[in-house]
C-alpha cells in the first residue's frame, strides 16, 4: 500500500481520465478562464458589504487616510471585477443565447452601471431590514451587533444585491451569491424572490424561499420555514411560472411552518403557527396553528403518558 506508484501506472491513469473528458458530457469541459469565477464572486460580496455598510467591513488591501478616498477605490475596483464576471456569465443564460464579444462587453458595462445606480435603493431597503430586526428581537444588544453578527441580515443583504442582478437577467452570478449566503447562514433565498421592506429573519437556519415567492412589507419569518413549490414534477416546463406563495404585509410565520403553492396567498396580518402545513390561501387577520397531535412521555420504570396531538389538523380563527 505504501509503494510509490510506477510512472507507467500514472500515465495509464491520466490517459484514462483524459479519454473520459472526450465523452461529450456536460461536465467534460475544462476551460477554466471563460466562466464566472466562484471565488471571485465570493470576494466581490465581501467588497460589496464594505459599500453597503461603510465602516463595518474593512479591506486591508487599500491604505488610504481618507475614508471616502478608500471607498472610491473599492467602488471602482468592484465595478471592474463585477463587470468582468457579468461578461463571463452572459453566455450561460437561457434568454440571451450567445452574444458577440463586443455586444457582451457593452451589455456587461450597462448592467454593472445599472446595478451601481441602484446601490442607494438597496441600502434604503437594507436599513429597513436592520430596523425590523432590532425592533423585533429583544435579544439584540445594538444595531452594530446585528450588522456584524446576525446571519439573517447577512442573508437578506446578499439577496438584495443578487436580486438586482437577477432583474437584469444576469445568469449564474445571482445564484452564486445567494448560495454563498446559504452556505454561510443556512438560509436559502432564491434571488428571484420579491421581498418588501422591513423583512425580519429570526434565527434563520433552514429557511427556504423559492424563486417566484412574493413577500410583502413587515414580514417576520422564523427558523425552518419553507415558502416553496407544491410540486416540481413538471421540471423545466414549470420554469418562469408562479410556483411559490404570496405572503402579504405584516405576516408572521413561526418555526417549521411550510407554505406551498403558487396559488397560495397568506393575507395581511395573518399569523402562521409553528409546524403548520399550508397548501391553500389564508384570509387576512387569521391565526393558523396546529392541534390534535400526539406527544408521548416515558420515564424509566413508569407507565407512559400520552397527550393527544396526533391528527395534525390545521385550525384557524379570525384575529
Amino acid at each position: 500500500m505504501n509503494e510509490i506508484i510506477k510512472g507507467e501506472e500514472i500515465d495509464r491513469i491520466v490517459n484514462s481520465i483524459f479519454s473520459d473528458f472526450e465523452g461529450g458530457k456536460t461536465i467534460d469541459e475544462i476551460d477554466l478562464y471563460n466562466k464566472p469565477n466562484k471565488t471571485e464572486v465570493h470576494e466581490l460580496i465581501q467588497d460589496l458589504f464594505g459599500i453597503i455598510y461603510p465602516g463595518y467591513f474593512r479591506d486591508r488591501s487599500y491604505k488610504t487616510y481618507n475614508p471616502k478616498h478608500h471607498l472610491a477605490v473599492v467602488i471602482e475596483d468592484v465595478f471592474y471585477h463585477l463587470s468582468k464576471q457579468i461578461y463571463l456569465a452572459l453566455d450561460y443564460g437561457k434568454e440571451r443565447g450567445s452574444l458577440p464579444e463586443e455586444e457582451r462587453k457593452q451589455e456587461s458595462y450597462r448592467i454593472c452601471k445599472t446595478f451601481f445606480d441602484r446601490i442607494p435603493m438597496i441600502r434604503e431597503y437594507v436599513e429597513t431590514d436592520l430596523l425590523a430586526t432590532y425592533d423585533g428581537d429583544p435579544a439584540a444588544g445594538s444595531m452594530e451587533e446585528i450588522i456584524l453578527a446576525y446571519p439573517g441580515l447577512m442573508a437578506i443583504t446578499i439577496y438584495r444585491l443578487a436580486h438586482e442582478l437577477y432583474l437584469e437577467h444576469v445568469p449564474v452570478l445571482p445564484r452564486l451569491m445567494t448560495e454563498y449566503a446559504h452556505s454561510r447562514t443556512g438560509i436559502d433565498i432564491h434571488p428571484g424572490a420579491t421581498i418588501g421592506k422591513y423583512f425580519f429573519i429570526d434565527h434563520g437556519t433552514g429557511i427556504v424561499v423559492g424563486e417566484t415567492s412574493v413577500i410583502g412589507k413587515n414580514v417576520k419569518i422564523y427558523q425552518g420555514v419553507t415558502i416553496g413549490a407544491l410540486s416540481t414534477r413538471g421540471g423545466q416546463k414549470l420554469s418562469g411560472k408562479k410556483r411559490h406563495p404570496t405572503i402579504c404585509d405584516n405576516v408572521t410565520i413561526y418555526a417549521g411552518a411550510s407554505i406551498l403553492g403558487g396559488d397560495t396567498v397568506i393575507g395581511e396580518n395573518a399569523v402562521i403557527g409553528g409546524n403548520a402545513f399550508i397548501t391553500r390561501s389564508i384570509e387576512a387577520n387569521t391565526r393558523v396553528s396546529m392541534k390534535n397531535l400526539e406527544m408521548e412521555y416515558k420515564s424509566e420504570g413508569k407507565e407512559g403518558k400520552r397527550e393527544d396531538l396526533s391528527q395534525g389538523d390545521v385550525w384557524y380563527y379570525i384575529i
